[in-house]
C-alpha cells in the first residue's frame, strides 16, 4: 500500500492517501468549475483507495457547497488551503494533490474536466464510481 500524506498550511487539516498504484499512474483531474480553477485545484482519487482527513479544531475546517450543492469542498479557514472534497453523507472522496507533501510524484498531465451539465443524479452515479471511500476523523 502506498501513503501520501499532506494537508493544510498550518497543519490543522491532514491527509493520508492510501492506494496500491503508482501516483505516476493515477489520472489527474483539472476540473474546470470556477471554484476549482480559482484554486488551481487538480484532484485524484482511487475507487480502491482510501482517503483519510483528520481535524485538530473543527471550528477551523470550513465545508464550502455551492452548485449542486452534492459535496463539501474542504478548506482551513486559518490558512486557506483547499484539501479534499468529500460527499454530503461523508463517504466518497478525492483529494487536492497540492496539498500532498509528495504532489510531483503525481506525474501525469492534469486532464481539464467539466461536469456543469451534470443532473444530481448523474453527478451522484459519477462519485460512487470514480470517488474513492472517505472518512473524517477528528483529534
Amino acid at each position: 500500500m502506498n501513503e501520501h500524506t499532506g494537508g493544510c498550511h498550518c497543519g490543522n487539516i491532514g491527509l493520508r492517501f492510501s492506494t496500491e498504484r503508482d501516483p505516476s499512474q493515477i489520472e489527474v483531474r483539472a476540473c474546470q468549475c470556477s471554484f476549482c480553477i480559482k484554486h488551481g485545484s487538480r484532484a485524484v482519487a482511487d475507487p480502491d483507495g482510501r482517503l483519510t482527513i483528520s481535524v485538530r479544531d473543527i471550528a477551523r475546517l470550513r465545508r464550502y457547497r455551492f452548485g449542486l450543492r452534492t459535496a463539501d469542498y474542504l478548506i482551513c479557514s486559518d490558512c486557506g488551503v483547499y484539501v479534499a472534497a468529500i460527499t454530503g453523507d461523508d463517504t466518497k472522496a478525492i483529494v487536492i494533490i497540492n496539498a500532498l507533501d509528495d504532489q510531483k510524484a503525481f506525474s501525469r498531465e492534469p486532464l481539464p474536466v467539466n461536469f456543469d451539465g451534470e443532473s444530481r443524479e448523474q453527478r451522484a452515479a459519477r462519485r460512487r464510481l470514480r470517488w474513492m471511500p472517505g472518512e473524517i476523523s477528528f483529534d
